[in-house]
């Protein structure tokens, strides 16, 4: 499987009246954008795609399974809810969690051939669960209830595996700077835009009150940033022909800015943050009653983050704010990927029921109006031009990712986020990020480890 490609080549996504973005083609925006009669027609024949499919009226039973925050949840099954009552002989049943712990549970599912009929995944999970291309369902043997048309041919390439389509990318998404405005106000600082303002942030959160940080980062948060940080003072990909692309040296400096912005007052250590004793940021009551004051997160996650801030009972009001990517070189650092994916399990007994499912969430304006953003800008040109015409989305995702896909431009390896790094507690991302901010290593073994790390894995 072929890793992400810069998405300024493929033609970043197409910005219109309501800055949507969607995923590119390698066309300018000018191209990528279908004229609206054209537009309309394609909209329309996937609604009829949709409403055609139901060529039975036996019963069926459909699992569905996703991750995700609370607002997506609902929006989920009111979906579902809205799809049954369109084809009334299917029946879904839905399975839904937080990430943590999500992924180790669906790759035992899904290996163990009791996945559910479709299927919220992560891009990785293509290659990481796909057994060559045997744990899913072949996508284009439903072209007939599932519209692919709508989905340009390089963003389906991306989910291939033997020339096998085993899902249709839901959105695009990158990471970038959120802040709880309020807090800053209140300590008497700038919004961070460089190094230098980020640190005085700690200096001033610090004469503050000690327990305050401008920024909060879990050890997977810290690899991204680190990433973020090398790429904006190197200049090259993490990863380039399935081989780390820095030197231990290099690495080393990465995880001394770490330990530097633990050193000074920017972020909590590890210690502290487990010692809040939440199950995830968001849900952390320093989070909610603005000690810690901003975070570093995907464009299409940051909503349950200000809905938590926002429900704050302890402090209402708080302001949640899109940040400026803080420059940290020459270049601008950080990369973009698919966001999630659908799939169908290859054990399922209903694949073109589940088709349809995927279907009315991707390309029926019913489902794509219920869904909205909730997993980010649509990938699909049916869906995303349904929010535009109807003027739907939550402003916060369609400002952040316009942010990220006109910043950053660096790619992703497909195995960036492979269960072997980034589990939580035993991916080696959480090992040596632990070790290090518990001072169990030095920026320089700390350095070794992580490429060691990741170099198993990708030579595995």
């Amino acid at each position: 499987m072929r890793k992400i490609k810069q998405w300024t080549a493929m033609g970043l996504a197409t910005v219109m009246a309501m800055s949507l973005s969607a995923c590119g083609s390698g066309k300018t925006a000018e191209t990528t954008t279908a004229a609206p009669a054209e537009t309309t027609k394609a909209a329309a024949a996937a609604e009829t795609t949709s409403a055609g499919a139901a060529t039975s009226t036996e019963p069926v039973e459909l699992k569905f399974s996703w991750w995700g925050g609370d607002t997506r949840h609902a929006a989920t099954e009111e979906a579902i809810k809205a799809f049954q009552a369109k084809y009334p002989n299917i029946t879904v049943t839905p399975e839904y969690g937080a990430w943590n712990g999500w992924e180790e549970k669906q790759s035992l599912n899904i290996l163990g051939g009791n996945a559910a009929d479709v299927m919220q995944i992560n891009w990785n999970w293509i290659e990481s669960y796909s057994q060559g291309g045997k744990s899913f369902a072949n996508l284009e043997d439903y072209s007939d209830v599932l519209d692919l048309k709508q989905f340009t041919p390089e963003s389906l390439d991306l989910c291939k595996v033997d020339n096998k389509l085993m899902a249709v990318p839901i959105s695009l998404t990158g990471r970038l700077f959120y802040w709880n405005k309020t807090a800053f106000d209140e300590v008497g600082v700038a919004l961070p835009t460089d190094l230098d303002s980020l640190y005085k942030a700690g200096e001033a959160f610090k004469a503050k009150d000690p327990d305050m940080y401008p920024l909060a980062l879990g050890e997977y948060d810290r690899m991204i940033l680190m990433v973020y940080y090398l790429e904006s003072k190197y200049g090259k990909n993490w990863v380039e022909d399935g081989t780390v692309n820095y030197t231990e040296e290099e690495v080393k400096d990465g995880m001394d800015f770490i330990t530097g912005l633990e050193d000074k007052h920017v972020i909590p250590t590890l210690a502290t943050i487990s010692g809040d004793m939440a199950d995830s940021l968001d849900k952390n009551a320093k989070w909610i009653d603005g000690k810690y004051a901003g975070i570093f997160e995907w464009d299409s996650s940051a909503s349950k983050f200000k809905k938590a801030l926002e429900g704050s009972v302890n402090k209402p009001g708080q302001e949640f704010v899109v940040g400026e990517f803080i420059k940290m070189g020459n270049n601008n650092g950080g990369f973009t990927k698919i966001s999630m994916a659908f799939a169908i399990g290859a054990n399922s007994k209903h694949p073109k029921e589940a088709a349809m499912l995927i279907n009315f969430l991707l390309n029926d304006p019913e489902g794509v109006k219920i869904g909205s953003t909730e997993r980010g800008i649509p990938c699909s040109a049916a869906g995303l031009k349904i929010l535009q015409d109807n003027k739907l989305g939550d402003p916060l995702t369609i400002e952040a990712n316009t942010k990220v896909m006109n910043y950053s431009k660096f790619t992703l390896d497909a195995k960036f986020e492979h269960n072997d790094l980034k589990a939580n507690p035993d991916g080696v991302y959480y090992k040596v990020f632990g070790k290090l901010s518990s001072k169990e290593l030095d920026s320089a073994a700390a350095a070794k480890e992580l490429i060691k790390g990741v170099t198993d894995t990708l030579e595995n």
